[in-house]
């Protein structure tokens, strides 16, 4: 994807490409002008075509050598984790796992197709539009069988259980990834599975609707939803980069760290105040939108609710979990 002059820039901070990112692309033309300067002091009589040929081959080798900035991944494989669509990754094989039980998400999706299903496809919402309080019982009742259930927390502050809906964050989330991914939608005051839906769920089970879902949460669900943070930064543009690195390493501070090195750009959108830095920000927009509100609600890992201890910020390390390598094969090599 080609960004213009006045695109949004990729890295999120809202602005124009002219004023964010793009001052970098002029640092690198300027290397393209130096690297002629030096092609033509020693080879003088190169004709125009045999200049480019050479820029072309100047260019390409720098993009394919490994990038400190981007912890060894070059500038042509961080292009394609950036940009390219779903099923055009590549470095990285995404399959759906046999066994997707110790997942919150796909439990979650699993009761809402079968509540649909012994109905004859549909089931009533509640007068706010919600799942009615028997689904979202049943949702809480599976809480003991997900690894998260080892941190105890308070049932009103809890992302696993609820009363209703509206207190049920990963189940709320699971309901709104499957009206994005087309699986269900709300008609008439009901939930009904589509016809499609229903027979590749019957013939396929619940692992059919694994990467649809996925690739819901990652390309079309707004991160955002399910915080108050008053500041916007798309951190869905950087997702597998971060998840490489958090599977490499299960740091969130070095996450932040190596965030903030291979995409700079993104603290301009994040203007210190007199309570937080930044970076601080930072860290606690990947902690909450990527690490625990994406992640942990997928069963991909688990982290420890405590952020501070005696008033001071603890180092939070993720746990990852097996569902997350069985989903994710990174090939890349630094």
């Amino acid at each position: 994807m080609k960004l213009g002059r006045n695109d949004p820039c990729h890295c999120g901070s809202g602005k124009k490409f002219k004023r964010c990112c793009m001052s970098r692309v002029s640092k690198q033309h300027a290397q393209v002008f130096d690297d002629v300067d030096a092609m033509l002091t020693m080879n003088p009589n190169l004709s125009l075509d045999e200049l480019n040929t050479a820029l072309q081959h100047k260019v390409q080798d720098r993009n394919n050598q490994p990038h400190p900035d981007f912890c060894g991944v070059t500038p042509t494989q961080m292009a394609n984790w950036l940009y390219a669509p779903f099923d055009e990754l590549q470095w990285v094989t995404i399959r759906t796992p046999d066994d997707l039980s110790s997942s919150p998400v796909m439990r979650y999706l699993a009761l809402i197709l079968d509540e649909a299903m012994a109905q004859e496809g549909s089931f009533k919402a509640t007068s706010k539009g919600n799942l009615p309080t028997k689904l979202v019982k049943q949702a809480s009742e599976l809480l003991p069988e997900f690894a998260v259930a080892q941190f105890s927390q308070n049932i009103s502050i809890n992302e696993f259980a609820g009363s209703n809906e509206d207190k049920f964050n990963a189940l709320h989330y699971t309901r709104v990834l499957a009206e994005i991914s087309g699986i269900i939608y709300r008609r008439s005051g009901r939930y009904h599975v589509k016809k499609s839906a229903q027979k590749q769920y019957q013939a396929l089970g619940i692992q059919v609707f694994f990467k649809p879902m996925l690739e819901a949460a990652i390309s079309n669900y707004n991160w955002g939803y399910l915080d108050g943070f008053e500041y916007e930064v798309d951190l869905r543009t950087f997702w597998l980069f971060m998840l490489w690195r958090i599977q490499s390493h299960n740091s969130v501070d070095q996450l932040v760290e190596e965030v903030m090195t291979a995409f700079p750009d993104l603290l301009q959108s994040l203007p210190p105040d007199d309570y937080f830095s930044a970076e601080r920000k930072l860290s606690v927009l990947i902690g909450s939108r990527f690490i625990e509100r994406f992640l942990q609600f997928w069963g991909f890992v688990i982290i420890g609710p405590r952020r501070y201890l005696n008033a001071e910020p603890v180092a939070r390390i993720v746990q990852v979990q097996p569902l997350l390598k069985h989903t994710f094969q990174f090939t890349i090599k630094t």
